[in-house]
């Protein structure tokens, strides 16, 4: 018999408020699912309401609000059929300035909020003989770069994390899939630019963080290269989280899919000369 079967129950998708989970949670709602969105503030779920969602308020670094969105689905529907760990954010700037209290954060967000959630969804899924985690990864944890070690420390983790859970819950009819998107065009390269820490002109790292801000714009245009849209990533996270046999990763965009081959092709040291040359620390 095939542990690798679709699922029925419902869906639960973090950090819907915009871009892929809110892309996510419309596509799941439109081929049928009983699906639940939530985001720290439900007033901007509005719209996924309308369309027939079922809204819920959860912060995924917050205990009793997981505790909260898991009991109440499981006590109306059963056992979550679909967890789509998709909340999350860029923490970017030089490792040297970045608080470790902002480290931190990074990681409750993006790694220990989603695993959190598993850990509380597994119980019933077990008990259901059924269930599919995904996990929204991104072609950052694959490749590092400059400037946005931090968050790229956690997506290295959820791939690290998915690895290990995979087999450990295959024997229960549990997948666990990673879908890795390259840059996507949604208000994530916005928030990424408040996070770099402000430190005054002083700073050796001023000019640094120019270049690393203008870099990163570029990046996440919407009409740069290679840039997806949220509607592509989700349809990747709807298939994963949907068809009978998943593949354990799915690359979404031409970045995503070469990016991982060039920089295992490419000597680190050549990486670091490339990468200075486009966000140098110092004015030459």
């Amino acid at each position: 018999m095939s542990l690798n079967k679709p699922t029925n129950g419902p869906v639960l998708i973090t950090g819907c408020s915009s871009g892929v989970g809110f892309a996510a949670a419309k596509q799941f709602r439109a081929a049928g699912y009983e699906t639940f969105a939530t985001a720290r503030d439900p007033a901007a779920l509005e719209e996924l309401r309308a369309l027939g969602c079922r809204i819920l308020a959860l912060d995924v670094t917050d205990e009793n609000a997981r505790r909260a969105a898991v009991d109440v689905i499981e006590r109306d529907h059963g056992a979550i059929g679909i967890l789509v760990n998709n909340a999350g954010y860029g923490q970017y700037g030089p490792l040297e300035e970045i608080p470790l209290g902002a480290l931190r954060r990074q990681f409750e967000t993006n790694v220990f909020g989603g695993l959190r959630l598993a850990q509380l969804a597994l119980p019933a899924m077990r008990s259901a003989g059924r269930g599919r985690i995904v996990n929204v990864s991104s072609v950052a944890g694959r490749v590092s770069s400059i400037g946005g070690g931090a968050y790229h420390a956690t997506k290295f983790a959820i791939e690290a994390l998915t690895d290990s859970l995979r087999p450990e819950v295959e024997p229960f009819g549990i997948d666990v899939v990673n879908v890795l998107p390259g840059p996507i065009a949604t208000r994530f390269g916005a928030t990424l630019l408040t996070t770099i820490p402000e430190t005054g002109p002083q700073s050796p790292y001023a000019y640094f963080k120019q270049r690393l801000a203008a870099r990163m714009t570029n990046f996440l245009d919407p009409r740069g290269f290679g840039v997806l849209s949220a509607e592509t990533v989700a349809r990747t996270v709807v298939r994963a989280a949907t068809v009978a046999r998943p593949r354990t990763r799915y690359y979404v965009g031409f970045i995503a899919h070469l990016g991982p081959i060039g920089r295992a092709l490419t000597p680190d040291r050549v990486v670091d000369f490339m990468t200075r040359r486009d966000v140098p620390v110092k004015r030459e």
